[in-house]
């Protein structure tokens, strides 16, 4: 049991749409920070990612320490349960335990988006942001600079 009090309390956290933080990535997908972890306590961390037709995405990887799930609302979505890559529409849900092998693009020739959720609530916003800017600023990165970047966010990326 989390809360022990008996009566409730007053401490719902709204967000405007305008204030949700974002990144826009090289893809042109846009990811939106809804609930990161630091809204959250640390339960959780919901984002939105918004992909534009022939997007790309993640490919194939684990985490250790958290769970990753993603529910499609709109468009065609290519995810990677671990053993093949599958199509998955608005409505479909596919949920990734710790240490489960996933990955996700959009092949389509039309935008989709979806929910991603985290739990717990870890920082992956600065992860997403990291991408973001070494793309922007056209770092070349070695394979021992992406090494470092994936231990220091928990991605461990796997052959598909």
């Amino acid at each position: 049991m989390s809360y022990t009090g008996d009566a409730g309390e007053a401490n719902a956290i709204a967000v405007t749409a305008e204030s949700i933080r974002s990144v826009r990535m090289s893809s042109g997908t846009m990811a939106r920070f809804v609930a990161p972890g630091s809204l959250t306590g640390g339960r959780y961390g919901l984002y939105r990612w918004d992909m534009p037709a022939r997007a790309g995405g993640a490919g194939a990887h684990f985490h250790r320490t958290f769970s990753e799930s993603f529910y499609v609302l709109d468009g065609t979505v290519s995810l990677f349960n671990g053993q093949d890559w599958g199509l998955a529409e608005a409505g479909d849900f596919l949920y990734v335990p710790e240490g489960g092998i996933h990955g996700f693009r959009n092949d389509a020739d039309a935008p989709a988006s979806m929910l991603i959720l985290f739990a717990p609530g870890v920082a992956r916003e600065a992860y997403f942001e990291e991408l973001a800017m070494i793309s922007a600023t056209g770092r070349e990165m070695t394979d021992g600079d992406w090494a470092e970047l994936y231990a220091r966010y928990d991605q461990t990326m796997v052959e598909a």
